[in-house]
């Protein structure tokens, strides 16, 4: 019989960001977001929570080596985001807002490329402990 198991991995990273429409005026951009607009930016200690999703091996009784997705978490998030700018360092975000719900979302386009298609994926982000968005694909 084929067992379903989900593994989980979390992870922790700090990054600052401003959150800002280009095509805003100064003054829109600040009405709408608020402090999250500070020209001079802001920053969140963030916590990652990655779930891995599918049949579990039979033989060896793991769905994944849980240090395989550390080292894609380590390698694809950590060493990307962590104690950057979001805006200015990463290219990820040249162009696109780094809001808690993109920022997901990149996390899980990247994620996704390393592991194998078999699997579900789910990804939570905290940006604060009250505050915290979901993109499951």
């Amino acid at each position: 019989m084929k067992r379903r198991v989900a593994v989980y991995r979390t992870a922790h990273f700090n990054a600052a960001h401003r959150l800002n429409v280009p095509s805003w005026t100064d003054e829109k951009n600040r009405e709408f977001f608020g402090l999250c607009n500070n020209e001079h930016y802001h920053g969140h200690n963030y916590d990652l929570h990655v779930r891995v999703e599918g049949e579990m091996d039979e033989l060896t009784g793991y769905l994944i080596d849980l240090k395989v997705l550390k080292q894609y978490i380590e390698e694809e998030i950590i060493e990307k985001f962590d104690h950057k700018n979001l805006n200015l360092d990463t290219p990820d975000f040249k162009d696109l807002n780094p809001t808690a719900e993109n920022i997901v979302w990149v996390i899980w386009q990247k994620l996704r490329l390393r592991l194998d298609p078999k699997f579900n994926l789910g990804v939570r982000l905290y940006e604060t402990q009250r505050n915290f968005v979901e993109f499951n694909g």
